[in-house]
């Protein structure tokens, strides 16, 4: 037990510091109906990523992370551009597309490199087992300085998320919405650099999809987001430990698994008045 606690305590402790943050950005995700955001960002930046390496930079160095946050920058810093397109093209088709030509374009770099298959693995699953103790104090003090910009700029990003009015769009609205996908970019990046392009989308997006089956209020809706990642992590950590499974995709898997799970009680639920109604 106490092996097992020591080798799985600092990928725990990430996971823990990824669903802070990434559950609270996505509750503005969700709101702003560009669900796919995340892991386009996600593969931008592991597109730079794929690109430093071309170059002769090792992953997960300081000088990678540049590269992929130069890329993922400029990948948030288009979609306020298509503000003025929403009446003729929804934002998710261009997300959707900057999402699949990225990650056509990784796999394009990755042939170039003699161990290209392998990157392109730890690119989409990370490799949470090997993370270190300093890399996870970096990432958490990144997140820590984007949790005090969020807070203190709290009321201007809310009502962006939360009450959109097309009255609103101009240029400043747009320079908030960099302000916003800039932040969302910095995160992602930083965690796609030890857990991987799928699990950042599933932490971000699937702890605020399940508390929205069951609360309303967006600070009930947070504290639930939080208590599922981190219930889950540990969960799905264990099961990959102990049937010795990629550790990356065995907790995205379980994120899956409870989101389906929270899904068919959240239907049960809601059909059970109106059978009562029916019998009646």
């Amino acid at each position: 037990m106490g092996f097992t606690l020591q080798v799985l305590l600092p990928a725990f402790l990430t996971c823990v510091v990824l669903t802070a943050l990434l559950s609270y950005l996505g509750l503005h995700v969700l709101a702003r109906e560009v669900f796919f955001v995340d892991i386009a960002l996600a593969q931008v930046a592991a597109l730079g990523t794929a690109v430093a390496a071309c170059f002769g930079v090792e992953p997960r160095t300081h000088a990678s992370y540049l590269w992929s946050l130069a890329f993922a920058i400029t990948g948030a810093a288009l979609l306020p551009a298509t503000r003025g397109l929403r009446q003729r093209v929804p934002p998710e088709a261009f997300i959707g597309i900057s999402y699949a030509v990225a990650a056509a374009a990784t796999i394009l770099v990755a042939s170039f490199l003699s161990h290209g298959d392998e990157e392109l693995k730890e690119i989409l699953v990370g490799s949470l087992l090997t993370i270190e103790l300093p890399e996870l104090v970096q990432v958490a003090l990144v997140f820590a300085a984007l949790a005090a910009v969020h807070f203190i700029l709290r009321k201007r990003f809310l009502a962006m998320s939360f009450d959109r009015d097309p009255a609103q769009d101009g240029f400043a609205a747009a320079l908030w919405d960099f302000a916003f996908y800039g932040s969302l970019a910095v995160a992602v990046t930083s965690a796609v650099q030890t857990a991987g392009v799928l699990l950042v989308f599933s932490f971000l997006i699937v702890p605020p999809l399940f508390s929205a089956l069951f609360c309303r209020r967006l600070g009930s809706r947070l504290v639930l987001s939080w208590l599922l990642g981190v219930t889950v992590s540990a969960v799905g950590l264990l099961v990959s430990f102990q049937l010795d499974l990629p550790t990356g995709a065995t907790v995205v898997v379980a994120l899956g698994a409870a989101l389906f799970f929270a899904s068919v009680v959240r239907l049960v639920l809601s059909s059970a008045p109106a059978d009562r109604s029916g019998g009646a």
